[in-house]
Order: structure tokens, then sequence, then C-alpha cells
């Protein structure tokens, strides 16, 4: 054993022995012993007489003793050898309870007499690991409900330990487990504790009970432990909701379905447990009321029954969503969705639906453009619901299916507003039931315009005839144009391409309306000055941009018979009496005279007729009542007067005609008169030309007859006193013309194209045979005079022009 010797200080044991031992003159010290407890009892501690200083042979006699101590006496001296030995076990948990002190001692006090000296032992009693930790009950319970967080502590009793130091409990230690696992903390007395602590959700359907095992171990070698059960029973919460066997039940039914039938019976189940595993069914609200209305639904067992009259055309599918819900405190549900199939027998028409249509669109909408998208259907199902959906084949328009019972209706061709304005487009649908069955929609689609037209006349050439006189202002015509266009794009404007003629401005001479095209004459127009105008007429639209065409406008001016005749042969110096001399053995079908008459006028209104107002003798004479000739029709007779009086009236073709008189005073002779024929060739102005025709040769054939009588004749009045005034030989005169001939004696005046002029003129030499043509252009009235001195006597013949008419 191990003594140890603890010198304290003297002024402690000074007022200690004052307070007790005032009558000793001695003081004793404190002898300090360490022995660990539960020694066997004879075991030694230490030789307490040789600690002390005391002689062993004295200790009998001097009587030591050791006090005893709660009754009990732990320790004892042999006297004979002065050993301090155990005398009975010590149990320093016992001796020593209290846990708070970390030592434990025990105090005692040997006495010894002669003299008396008490000396004060304290025998420290060290701790062994007798003890093994101990929990007050052998098992914990703990409820923890499943809806804990992790991470939550629960305190746990902790084990006790009678040791003390590193013999008592040093830490815990907790069987495996996947949820919880142990925190071992320190108080402030030292002692060691353990907290449960939750690492992962508890899940009671999982498991609803845990079994851990917590054990305690002290820190003494060997170690002791000890171990208490943890039952953990898991607290079941409402966090299951209801499942339905299946998310999505489809059931086929007929339509007519007996009412009170049973459609399906739905069934679902909750993990958890009590009343949060009740289950109580309910419609949804997306569950439409016609579906409720139709269906009924058992609230407890969940069965679906049919509550009213299944109609496949009202309905062919009623989509439900059926909801299960738990009775805990905060209820969980679960839903299915329940689609009921109606089957369907082909009683129904197929059906169509213009979900879009575009009305009006432009005529020039570009091929391909959708116009309309339009959805068919039938309530019936399998064949019964197929829908074929078909437009009439000559319609600009085509069908175009986008995507499962949807068309478009797309433009096929190019389309124009002024062929067909709108268009009725009729959608015919078809089952294919048997016997199928159809139906139809018709739309209209109209079609707004746009410019893509001209304006147009209806002739491309007017040709306006004007009667000369007119009145100013007075409307010619009315050139109206027409644009099939609509709206601004037919509102015409009229314009006239201005045209200059002999520097006048045609708007000068004529004006249209420009809104109606009515076009007018702006001054009096006179045919013989003026004969047409050639000029251009525009039609413009208002579109935008505006769109125009032009016609060519032709204005003729109409001869009006506002020309008397005017005879121009026999020249007439005065008056209208005309004296003539003829043979009085002029053969018969002798030229007398010829009578010529101009009209300034055109085509019918110039061409004249003669014929007798007045004659004498009506048997002696005829006139040509085209070329005025006149002739015997018989061998004059003694009886005849020897004056004959012809009235002769030249009438033009108009209406009402025209005419002219002159008179002519024939004087039969007995002796002929030499004449000469002097041919000379008067210059005309006009080109005036004609085809000759059988008259013309007849004419030149009498002509050249008359000339050689006529040369005959001169040269008998050579030889005699010629005598002009009364110098009258016959003559054969001949004119042949397609429209107008002229004879005149010393003047020719002619107005028309293609016409010869063949007239015999009386000079002091004798006649003169002209055939001249008419000039193109200048005067209408030309006035040639030859003098009777001129004495031209040979024949000059001209070739023929043609006077044409602008074009």
């Amino acid at each position: 054993m191990e003594a140890h010797c603890v010198l304290q200080p003297w002024k402690r044991y000074v007022s200690v022995f004052i307070l007790f031992f005032a009558t000793m003159n001695t003081l004793s010290a404190v002898t300090h012993y360490s022995i660990p407890e539960e020694m066997e009892e004879g075991s030694v501690v230490a030789n307490l007489a040789a600690d002390l200083g005391l002689d062993v042979k004295t200790l009998s006699r001097r009587k030591m003793r050791l006090d005893i101590i709660a009754n009990k006496k732990y320790l004892d001296v042999n006297k004979e050898t002065g050993e301090l030995y155990i005398v009975e076990k010590i149990d320093r948990e016992y001796l020593c309870a209290s846990k708070t002190a970390t030592t434990c001692f025990l105090k005692l006090d040997a006495t010894i007499e002669n003299p008396i000296r008490i000396f004060n032992i304290e025998l420290e009693i060290m701790d062994i690991n007798d003890n093994a930790p101990n929990f007050r009950r052998d098992s914990i319970h703990l409820d923890i409900s499943e809806s804990t967080p992790t991470g939550e502590r629960f305190s746990l009793n902790n084990a006790v330990d009678s040791d003390v130091g590193t013999n008592s409990v040093k830490t815990y230690y907790l069987s495996e487990s996947e949820h919880f696992n142990i925190e071992v903390q320190t108080g402030r007395d030292g002692s060691k504790f353990a907290d449960l602590i939750l690492k992962k959700t508890l899940d009671r359907e999982e498991q609803a009970v845990h079994n851990l095992i917590l054990t305690a171990v002290d820190g003494g070698v060997p170690a002791r432990s000890g171990t208490a059960n943890i039952i953990v029973r898991v607290l079941d919460t409402n966090d299951n909701a209801p499942q339905f066997e299946k998310d999505n039940y489809n059931i086929n039914i007929m339509e007519n379905y007996p009412f009170g039938s049973l459609v399906v019976k739905l069934n679902a189940t909750d993990i958890d447990d009590g009343t949060n595993s009740d289950i109580v069914y309910s419609f949804s609200l997306y569950t439409s009321e016609k579906a409720q209305g139709t269906f009924s639904l058992n609230p407890a067992n969940g069965e679906i029954r049919v509550k009213e009259m299944i109609n496949y055309e009202d309905f062919r599918i009623y989509d439900m969503e059926v909801i299960a819900t738990d009775k805990g405190t905060t209820s969980l549900s679960g839903q299915c969705k329940l689609t009921i199939l109606v089957t369907d027998m082909n009683d129904n028409h197929p059906e169509i639906s213009i979900k879009s249509f575009q009305s009006p669109v432009k005529e020039d909408i570009a091929v391909d453009t959708v116009i309309a998208v339009v959805s068919v259907s039938d309530k019936d199902s399998g064949d019964n619901g197929k829908v074929d959906i078909h437009i009439a084949d000559q319609l600009p328009f085509a069908l175009r299916e986008s995507s499962d019972n949807y068309y478009e209706l797309v433009v096929s061709q190019p389309l124009d507003r002024e062929k067909v304005p709108e268009y009725e487009i009729t959608f015919t649908v078809t089952d294919r039931g048997s016997p199928p069955l159809s139906d139809n929609e018709t739309i209209t689609l109209e079609l707004l315009d746009v410019n893509d037209n001209v304006p147009q006349f209806p002739q491309s050439f007017y040709t306006i005839p004007v009667m000369e006189n007119n009145a100013p202002g007075a409307l010619l015509n009315s050139l109206t144009a027409f644009d099939p266009d609509l709206h601004e794009n037919q509102y015409l404007v009229y314009f006239i391409i201005e045209k200059e003629i002999v520097n006048t401005s045609m708007s000068m001479l004529f004006s249209i309306n420009p809104e109606n095209g009515n076009l007018y004459a702006l001054k009096t127009f006179d045919y013989e000055i003026e004969k047409e105008f050639l000029f251009h007429i525009e039609a413009r639209d208002s579109g935008v941009p505006p769109l125009s065409s032009n016609v060519t406008v032709h204005i003729i001016i109409v001869d009006q018979n506002d020309n008397t005749p005017v005879i121009v042969s026999p020249w007439r110096a005065h008056g209208s009496m005309v004296e003539e001399k003829i043979p009085r053995s002029t053969d018969k079908g002798s030229l007398v005279s010829k009578v010529i008459a101009i009209d300034t006028d055109s085509v019918q209104n110039s061409r004249i007729t003669y014929q007798f107002l007045q004659v004498t003798d009506a048997t002696l004479f005829s006139l040509d009542q085209y070329n005025g000739e006149i002739r015997t029709m018989r061998m004059f007779s003694y009886r005849d007067p020897r004056h004959q009086r012809l009235v002769v009236i030249a009438k033009d073709n108009g209406d009402p005609a025209l005419s002219a008189t002159v008179t002519i005073k024939l004087s039969t002779v007995e002796t002929a008169v030499k004449a000469y024929s002097d041919m000379t060739e008067v210059p005309l102005e006009y080109d005036i030309f004609s085809d000759l025709n059988l008259y013309l040769v007849i004419g030149l054939g009498s002509v050249s007859f008359l000339l050689l009588i006529t040369i005959l004749v001169t040269c008998v009045l050579k030889c005699q006193k010629p005598m002009p005034s009364k110098a009258a030989p016959p003559s054969r005169n001949s004119v042949i013309s397609d429209r107008n001939s002229t004879i005149a004696d010393s003047t020719l005046v002619s107005n028309d194209a293609y016409w010869y002029s063949l007239f015999l003129a009386e000079t002091r030499k004798g006649k003169l045979v002209v055939r001249q043509p008419v000039p193109k252009a200048g005067s209408r009235y030309i006035v040639s005079s030859l003098p009777r001195s001129t004495g031209l006597t040979e024949t000059s013949d001209s070739a023929a022009s043609t006077l044409q008419y602008p074009k």
C-alpha cells in the first residue's frame, strides 16, 4: 500500500486543536492513505506505527485504537506489528453515495495514551469499475408522428453508473437504423446522456414500429455496459391520398341504356389508418352538369348507375372525374377520370360548320388563298360517322384537308368579278353509312372590284355624219364607253385628244361632256368648205392607277341641198333668153343646143335632170333629161314656124328639189353659116376625170364629124365677109361623165370629181373642143372664160387625173 503524509498549514490545525484540544500541547499531522475499494478483509493498508513514528512495542501498552465510523469498523491496527489492515470490505459507492463528489475519503482518528496523542488518518477510497451502467427502465417507449421532420430530437432516459470518474458512463451506442441516430450530451455535472435524432422521415405505411437498442458503456477497463430497448411507434398522419385501381376508365354503353343499370363500380383504397382511410366518393367540379344529371354516383361504395335517358345524339362521350376523399382531419383525395362512350346507330345526318369565312374578297385574290375553313362532323360512329365533303366541280375553288375533319376552301383559278360578281358555294357532306345520309351548307362569296379593265367603246371607229348648216351646240353623238369595273373604277371622264387642223384646235370645233361622252359641234359647218374631220376621244376611269382607252372619230359633213343649179350653157350675156340660129336643112337627130347646169352640192343634190317647160312644137325637138342635149326629132318643113321657143328647166335631185330655167329662141335660116372651129385648151383648176363610156365615143364621133363640116363652112365663109354675130353653125357637142357634165360657150364651172367636160367654145375663129381634168384642190367654184378673139384652132387632149377623198 501507498501511504502519503500530507502536511497541512499549521494555522488550520491550530484552530482545530484549540477548539477540540485546548488542553493539549502537541499537534498531530494528518496521515493520508489511498486504497482501492473492495479490498479483501485482512489486507494491509500500511504500517501505521512506522508512519506515525511510534514504537511497535508500546502500542499495546499505550492502548492504541481506531475510531468506529458509521457503526462499521472497516479498519483496525495490529498492535503487535503496527499495521493498518482491512477489517471489512469498503464499498466506495456505499460509503460515498453522493455523485457530486469526485473523491471519497474515510477519515479515522488513531488514539494512544500515556501520553495521549490523536493522529488524524485520511484514507482515500479509490473507485474501481465494479458497477455496470444501468437504465432505470429496460424499455423506452416513444410515439413519433410520421410527419415529424428530420433532425427532430427526442430525449432518452440516461443510464446510471455508481462508479465515478472514468468508470462512470462514458458514451452510448444505438443499434443500426436508417431512420435514427443518437447524439451523446454531457451534463453540467459531467454525466452523459443521449438524444435520439430523426435522420430520415418516418412512414407508418412502410414500418409502423421501430425497435432500437441503446447501449451505455462506461470508461472502465475493462468497460462495462448496460442496455435498454427503445420502442418507437410511428403515429399515422393523413399523408396518403386514396388511390383508384386505374387512373382512367373507358366504358362503352349503348344509347337508351336502362334506368338504374350499373355502369361501373369504382374502388379506391387508402393505406392510412383509422378515419384517415375511410373514403367518400363524389364528382369533381370538372364533371359537367349533363354528366351528373345522366349518371348517379353512390358516395359510399363508388357505384355509377344510369340516372336519365342516354341519347347518343345529345352526348356520345361523357367525361367525368370522380374524387375519393378520406375522412382525416386534413382530408386528402385522389381522383380518376371516367369516359363513358355511347355506342351509336346511324340515325344522324352529317353536319358541316363554317369556322371561318372571308367575304367579300378582291377579284385579284391570289390562287391558293384560303377563303374559308369548314369542319365536318357526324354524331354517329364507325362508317356511319365518316364524312366526305365536296363542292361543285365547275367552281373555281377547291377543298383541301388541313387537319382531321377540317377543310380549307382555296381559290383554284383566277377570279373575275366582271364575269361572275359572286359565287354561291354549296358544301355537301355525306356519311358512309348504309343508306348514306347527307347535308349541305351554302355560303355566298362576294367579289370586290379592282381596276383591271380599261374602258371599252362599243366601236373602235366612229363615223358620224353631220348635216351641213347645223346649229352650233347641236348634239352629234353620244360616245359612251363601258367599264365593267365598279364604283370609282368605272367612273369615266372623256377628253378630246387635241389635234390642230389648219391652225384650228379640235376643242374649238367640238366639245365633249366629260361625264357622259356626249359630243357637240361648236360651230356651223359648210360642206362646200369642210367635208370631214378625224380625231380621237379618250375615256379614262377614276381607278388607281387610272386606265384609259381611245376611239377614233370620223366626222363627215353631209351635203344639204342648199345650192340652186346654175345654168352655164348656153352662155347668156344678159337675162335668161338665148338666141340660136339653125339651118332649116338640119337633119333629123342633129344637135341643136346643149343645156349645161352645175350644182355646187354633191351626190344626189348635184345630179341635174333636164325637162322642157315650154316648147313651140313638141314634135320637132327632143331633150335628153341627163345630158341636156336638144336634138331634132325630124327635119324642118315649110309649115314649121321660123322661130321656135324652148324653155328648159334644170332641176337637181335634192329634197326639196331646186331648179333653174333657160329660154332658147331658135331661128331657122335658109343658108348655111360658115363657122370656124378653133380649138384651144382652157386651163382649169380642178382635176376632172371620169371613165369614157359609150356617150363619149358617140360624142367624139359627132364632134369629129361636125368639125369637118365646120372646116368646110369656115372655108366658105373666109371667102365672104365674116359675120361673127350671126355665125351659129350647127355643132354636135358630146359630154360623157359618170358624175357631172358641164358644157358652156365660154365658161366651165365644176365641183365634183371623176368627170370629163367636153364642150364647144364659140369664138371669132370657130369652135373649140376642150377636155380637161379637175384639179385636186382649190376653190369649189372655178370659172374659166375664153375670149372670143383667141383665135385658137387646135384641139388639146389632157390626161384625166383622179380626185382622192381624204383618208
